[in-house]
């Protein structure tokens, strides 16, 4: 983190739909001062002119900026560049697609492919159920709560043929032929380790899983899918594969990894947040280790920001705003976000706080395969880099935006 600044963009727009207000902070070699400075809105863009040029923000239908309402804003950090506050008529906030749990319909025709490869994981196949599975601290509440104990406490909720069981971050499929073609399965050695250690540390979070954890993967690139639950029953988590209505799985194919991981996740936070009224989450991996605490702030945030050089059009996905014209840099496409702020978590770092959120029930757990949680961790620490200075961190924790 110590080249972030090095990092930060030129210019860094933000704005609260729902709120109908925005900030813009203009690095201080983009412009010294306010006059030098004009801000005006045309045709559902925010137009950006200075001595070195003109910067076009591009809005979403019905949403444009109020004329006359840029104004200048003291800034704590002198050195950081102009602040300036807008306000906003919207008509209507936009709306992102949701995830694949909220996509899948029963008596719909679906299939599923590898998201890294593309490759066919499973048959087209008609759901008769999709219904969701208990989550978070449903057992923990029934035991605090309910006069009898639940008769379901030990027992596994299995999909048959024709289901498909929904949890926070996978599915619940039943296995078909052809998974012996297109599928692999193996204890995976992660899970193995966890369990050894901690069957050697008494003093390890209760939480932490004990049993080997057989990996699900493709068998044409090796990428891991999922788990077996039983013979019958696999889960396949939602970041590593995607849904498909069509024969053809490349169509479909995720060009970039980690921009599918941002979206995918954003989306669930998203749905959960505002289902369960849940906005503080424990990324986990599946042996029960806590990679990320995660606190949601908004989810109505339109970003775009400016980078010093043009970014291609598979570029990084450090900037947390799109761009419509990949050899322009100075033209912007404003793209929905949600913010959030992150801990990364450690052996050595902020355990207090870790603690605390681990006893917390008010805290829900995700699961996500060990190397999808460190792909979120390095999208969100780019996305902080990003940032003036001033946005980067709240308190001990991190700032990030994660597109929709």
């Amino acid at each position: 983190m110590e080249e972030t600044g090095k990092q930060q963009h030129e210019i860094f727009l933000e704005l609260r739909q729902r709120l109908e207000s925005g900030l813009l902070i203009l690095r201080k070699d983009v412009a010294h001062s306010p006059t030098e400075v004009k801000v005006f809105g045309s045709d559902s863009s925010l137009l950006i002119q200075t001595s070195r040029g003109l910067w076009r923000a591009e809005l979403p239908p019905r949403v444009s900026v109020v004329p006359g309402s840029c104004q200048p804003t003291p800034t704590g950090d002198a050195g950081e560049g102009l602040h300036f506050r807008l306000r906003l008529r919207v008509d209507q906030q936009t709306e992102s697609r949701g995830s694949v749990i909220e996509r899948i319909q029963v008596q719909q025709s679906y299939g599923f492919c590898c998201q890294a490869c593309g490759s066919r994981i499973l048959e087209q196949r008609v759901f008769q159920r999709v219904l969701p599975l208990p989550g978070g601290n449903w057992n923990t509440l029934v035991g605090e709560w309910c006069c009898h104990p639940d008769p379901f406490a030990n027992r596994k909720l299995l999909p048959r043929t024709e289901d498909c069981l929904t949890g926070d971050t996978y599915f619940l499929l039943a296995r078909d032929n052809s998974c012996n073609q297109t599928l692999t399965v193996e204890p995976d050695p992660t899970s193995a380790r966890s369990a050894a250690n901690h069957s050697q540390d008494s003093e390890k979070p209760r939480h932490v899983h004990r049993t080997t954890v057989k990996e699900v993967s493709c068998k044409n690139c090796s990428s891991m899918l999922g788990e077996a639950l039983t013979g019958d029953a696999l889960k396949f988590y939602i970041t590593e594969v995607m849904e498909i209505e069509s024969e053809d799985c490349e169509t479909k194919r995720a060009g970039n990894r980690l921009e599918f991981v941002e979206k995918t996740l954003s989306a669930r936070l998203v749905e959960l947040s505002s289902a369960q009224s849940i906005f503080r989450f424990s990324i986990q991996a599946p042996t029960g280790k806590t990679a990320i605490l995660l606190w949601l702030l908004n989810t109505d945030t339109l970003v775009a920001s400016f980078p010093e050089n043009p970014v291609t059009g598979n570029g990084t996905l450090i900037s947390p705003g799109d761009s419509r014209c990949p050899d322009e840099h100075q033209s912007r496409l404003a793209v929905s976000a949600v913010k959030v702020l992150y801990l990364p978590c450690s052996s050595t770092i902020h355990q207090d706080i870790v603690s605390a959120w681990e006893r917390d029930i008010s805290v829900h757990n995700l699961t996500l395969p060990h190397t999808t949680c460190q792909e979120v961790l390095q999208l969100l620490s780019a996305s902080t880099s990003c940032l003036p200075p001033s946005l980067r961190c709240m308190n001990s924790y991190q700032v990030a935006f994660m597109r929709r």
